[in-house]
C-alpha cells in the first residue's frame, strides 16, 4: 500500500492507493486500484481515534473531496477519522470510463469487466483497505444512499469487519426488482412534481413552451449533442434533493431570450442544462444504476418499460408537462457524448439474467452488528416502503423515520449528529 500525508484547513489527511484483485474470487487474477483518504481533526491526528469508513451515494460517485470541518464530515471528526473510499472505478481508483473501457476489447469484455463494479466487490475492497489499516479491528461505516446499499452488502458478507454501522437513506429492497423500485419511485416523483409546480405554477407551462421549441427545432447544447424533449424532461433527477428543489426554477426563468428572429433558448439555459443532463463525470451511476437491483435476473430496462406504462409522463401537445426523476433511459447512451461508446455495454448488462445475491437475508435476521438508518419518508430515491421492510428484516437495526429530510439530509441537515444520539441511547 503506498501513502502520502498533507495538511490543509485544520484537517490532517493521509493518502492510501492500494492494490486489490478485480475478482476477489480469483485473488491471482487481474489487479485494480482503489484509493481512499483517511482524514481527522488536526489537533487530534496523534489521538487514537476509531475509524468511520464513508460509503458514498451513487453507483459510480467518488468519495467526498473535504475542504472544512463543517457538516456531516465535522460532526463526525469529533470522534473518528474518517476514511472516504472512492468506490472501484470513480475519482482516483482506477477509473472506469469510455476511454478506459475502450482499452478493454468489444463490448462483452468491456461488460464481463464491469460485472466486478457491484456492492460486493466494493466491500471485499474495503475489506482489504481495513485490513491494511487496523487487522482484525472492525471499524464503523457510514453509508449514504447506494453507500447504504453497500453497508447491507457489508453485514451480508463481512459483518464481521464492522463494528457499528450507519445508513442515511440508503435501505434497498433485499429481493425486490428493479420493477418493484421504480413502480414506487414513479408515485414519489409525481409527488415531487405536484410540490414543484405548486411552488412555480407558472413553470409547468414554460416548460410545456419549451418541449414545444425542442420538438420542432434542432437545438443544440454547447457541446455539441442536440438536446431532445426526452433529455430535458429528465433534469427533474434533483428535485429529491432540498438543497436544489428551487435550482431547477432559476434555470428555467432564463430559458429564452428575444433573438433577432423571435424567442430563442438562451445560452445561459442550455449550458444549465448540459451540465444537468451529463454523465461525463459519472459515467457508471448510468450504465450500472438498474443492475445495482439485480440478483438473479436481468433489468431489462426496467425504468424505460415502466415509462411507457405511466402516460402521465408521455410528452405531447396539451399534456400538462411532468419531470422524471432518478430513472435511467436506453436514450442516454444515443445522446450523451460520454455514455454513446457504452450503448452496446448497457444493453449487455440490462439483458443479464445471472447476478449474483447482494444480501444474505438469513444474516441479515440474526445480525448482532449495531445499525442506525435514517429512512426519509418523502425519499424520491429510495422508496420508503421498501426501506421499511429492509428495517423490519435486519436484526439489531434501529431506523429513525423522518418527513423532516429529503435525499440530502446528511449534507444539509443535522443527521449524523442524530444518528449518533440514537446509538448511545440504544442498549
Amino acid at each position: 500500500m503506498r501513502t502520502r500525508t498533507y495538511r490543509q484547513r485544520g484537517l490532517a489527511c493521509t493518502e492510501y492507493t492500494l492494490d486489490v484483485p478485480l475478482d476477489h474470487t480469483d485473488p491471482e487474477g487481474e489487479r485494480i486500484e482503489i484509493y481512499a483518504r483517511e482524514v481527522v481533526d488536526a489537533a487530534k491526528a496523534d489521538a487514537d481515534l476509531p475509524r468511520l469508513l464513508f460509503l458514498q451515494g451513487g453507483p459510480g460517485g467518488k468519495g467526498l473531496r473535504p475542504t472544512s470541518r463543517s457538516g456531516w464530515l465535522g460532526r463526525a471528526l469529533k470522534d473518528c477519522r474518517v476514511v472516504i473510499l472512492d468506490q472501484r472505478g470513480t475519482g482516483l481508483s482506477t477509473p472506469a470510463n469510455r476511454q478506459t473501457l475502450a482499452k478493454r476489447g468489444g463490448p462483452e469484455s468491456q461488460a464481463d469487466y464491469l460485472t466486478h463494479f457491484r456492492a460486493d466487490a466494493i466491500v471485499a475492497d474495503s475489506e482489504c483497505l481495513r485490513k491494511e489499516l487496523q487487522g482484525d479491528e472492525p471499524w464503523s461505516v457510514l453509508g449514504q444512499s447506494y453507500g447504504g446499499f453497500c453497508t447491507l452488502t457489508y453485514l451480508s458478507f463481512a459483518p464481521h469487519g464492522v463494528r457499528e454501522a450507519f445508513v442515511t437513506g440508503g435501505l434497498p429492497p433485499l429481493s425486490g426488482t428493479a420493477d418493484d423500485v421504480y413502480a414506487l419511485t414513479y408515485v414519489r416523483t409525481l409527488e415531487k412534481n405536484a410540490a414543484y409546480f405548486a411552488r412555480h405554477p407558472d413553470d409547468q407551462e414554460l416548460c410545456a413552451r419549451i418541449v414545444a421549441r425542442l420538438t420542432r427545432d434542432d437545438v443544440r447544447l454547447p457541446t455539441g449533442e442536440r438536446l431532445s424533449p426526452r433529455r430535458f424532461q429528465t433534469t427533474g433527477m434533483r428535485l429529491g434533493m432540498r438543497s436544489d428543489f428551487d435550482v431547477l426554477h432559476y434555470l428555467l426563468e432564463e430559458a429564452f431570450v428575444d433573438g433577432p428572429g423571435g424567442p430563442e433558448l438562451s445560452d445561459t439555459f442550455l449550458a444549465g442544462i448540459s451540465s444537468a443532463v451529463s454523465f461525463a463525470t459519472n459515467p457508471l451511476y448510468a450504465v450500472l444504476h438498474e443492475p445495482i437491483y439485480c440478483q438473479g435476473s436481468a433489468s431489462a430496462w426496467s425504468a424505460e418499460r415502466l415509462y411507457g406504462e405511466r402516460p402521465e409522463f408521455a410528452l405531447g401537445e396539451g399534456r400538462p408537462f411532468l419531470f422524471t426523476g432518478e430513472m435511467i433511459y436506453p436514450h442516454f447512451f444515443a445522446e450523451d457524448p460520454a455514455l454513446a461508446p457504452l450503448r452496446d455495454v448497457a444493453n449487455l448488462l440490462a439483458d443479464k439474467d445471472d447476478w449474483p445475491v447482494l444480501y444474505d437475508a438469513d444474516q441479515l435476521a440474526r445480525n448482532d452488528v449495531p445499525t442506525y438508518a435514517a429512512i426519509y419518508y418523502d425519499d424520491m430515491y429510495v422508496a420508503r416502503e421498501l426501506s421499511l421492510e429492509t428495517a423490519a428484516a435486519v436484526n439489531r437495526l434501529t431506523p429513525w423515520i423522518t418527513n423532516e429530510h429529503e435525499h440530502d439530509g446528511l449534507r444539509v441537515g443535522d443527521v449524523l449528529n442524530h444518528l449518533f444520539a440514537l446509538a448511545k441511547e440504544t442498549p
